[in-house]
């Protein structure tokens, strides 16, 4: 690991591959817009791909092509990520294209219309997905702190985006102080600071970022005149960085870690409640998050809520021995299968060192999980009980109480 001249934080895996895959994040997400330019990382993460130097829309895409780059990208809450998989004999060329990109972005005003028209059409699909309308309405209620934000923006601030202030907004936050660049692969470290060298020239002062901030746990619902019901529950809970993440995590196996873990158990399997339940990790840096999802019918959603309240604070009894054995290989396998995929690998890197400022060795990972024992799990519950959350209802939920 090592922090180039401008400030980028960047870090190589070298493994015996016969391809190269990297993750960058720059900082630039919902949570540090400017109040009066919601959604305006979603409007440069689309505007970007619109040309750089002396290539068009078309000629830059073709160029990618033409070396065979497997890319993606998209706007979060917290950063913007651009991801790419290719073959080590042209990597000299791919981070000169990208470099370009991030250093001679032509931001063509012919183009912005397009993309902003773009954004608004994802910002309307969400009242056609309603798990999706529901948490993005959970977290506004959960932070106090723009980490509430909806990465795809707001309407009003979509409608009102100048070219001009998006330009502006693209020199204040694509800057390399704050940016990561996680690569693995088949590549040598001498190689790679050879090749990143086209990438120096991007500058820029590091972009703010605020510190996470919560309210009081509570309630509220969306009416809508849905077939279902949507329940989603958010608890606090702990990072990556705590010393306490791997119990969480294995408690979480348990809860919804497949066919045999309680939700599906007690809430579909027994009681044949919902059609769709789960729970999963959904923290920003500096703030764990445990949520919860169900999705069912209006006659049978408040005791859906209800059970799924008790099998949450039930965790506080502990889990037992059998539980926490099928836990721990649910999650071996997810680490195994993902180590599989160099790209996989790149973006578990990238994440590694925007949380928690360093990269976990996979082997690291296997030990912690398999060290974690019994009593640490149960510990950790009896601790850090999951109870008095955020719940957030959508649909005809007037009688759910």
């Amino acid at each position: 690991m090592e922090r180039l001249p401008n400030g980028l934080l960047l870090a190589l895996e070298e493994r015996d591959y016969p391809g190269v895959a990297f993750q960058l994040l720059v900082p630039a997400g919902a949570v540090n817009e400017p109040e009066e330019l919601l959604g305006a990382s979603t409007l440069l993460e689309g505007w970007l791909w619109k040309g750089a130097g002396e290539l068009d829309a078309r000629a830059l895409a073709e160029a990618l092509d033409a070396l065979g780059v497997r890319r993606s990208s998209g706007a979060g809450l917290e950063y913007t990520a651009f991801s790419a998989a290719f073959l080590p004999e042209v990597l000299e060329e791919v981070f000169r294209l990208y470099a370009l990109l991030l250093t001679r972005p032509r931001f063509p005003e012919e183009g912005f219309e397009a993309v902003r028209s773009v954004a608004l059409q994802s910002l309307l699909s969400q009242e056609d997905q309603p798990a999706r309308k529901l948490f993005s309405e959970l977290r506004r209620h959960i932070f106090l702190s723009p980490h509430g934000r909806d990465p795809l923006g707001e309407e009003e601030s979509l409608k009102g985006a100048s070219p001009e202030a998006v330009r502006e907004d693209f020199r204040r936050r694509y800057t390399p102080k704050g940016a990561i660049l996680a690569v693995a692969g088949g590549v040598s470290w001498e190689r790679l600071l050879v090749a990143l060298e086209p990438l120096l020239a991007w500058e820029g002062e590091e972009a703010f970022y605020p510190k996470p901030r919560l309210s009081e746990p509570h309630r509220f619902a969306l009416e809508r005149p849905t077939a279902q019901v949507q329940i989603g529950l958010a608890y606090p809970d702990v990072g990556p960085e705590d010393p306490n993440f791997y119990a969480a995590r294995l408690a979480l196996e348990v809860l919804s870690g497949g066919m045999s873990s309680r939700l599906f158990t007690e809430v579909r399997e027994k009681r044949g409640l919902v059609y769709a339940v789960s729970a999963f990790p959904a923290g920003v840096k500096g703030q764990g998050l445990l949520m919860a999802y169900a999705g069912t019918t209006k006659e049978r959603a408040g005791e859906t809520l209800a059970v799924m309240l008790r099998e949450m604070e039930r965790l506080r009894e502990g889990v037992e021995d059998e539980e926490l054995a099928r836990a721990k290989v649910g999650l071996k396998t997810a680490l195994v299968l993902a180590d599989e995929s160099i790209r996989s690998r790149a973006a578990s890197m990238a994440r590694d060192l925007f949380y928690l400022g360093r990269v976990r060795p996979l082997a690291e990972i296997e030990a912690a999980i398999a060290g974690t024992g019994l009593e640490a799990v149960n510990r950790f519950l009896r601790e850090h009980p999951y109870r008095n959350p955020w719940v957030g209802l959508l649909g005809e939920v007037s009688h759910v109480s």
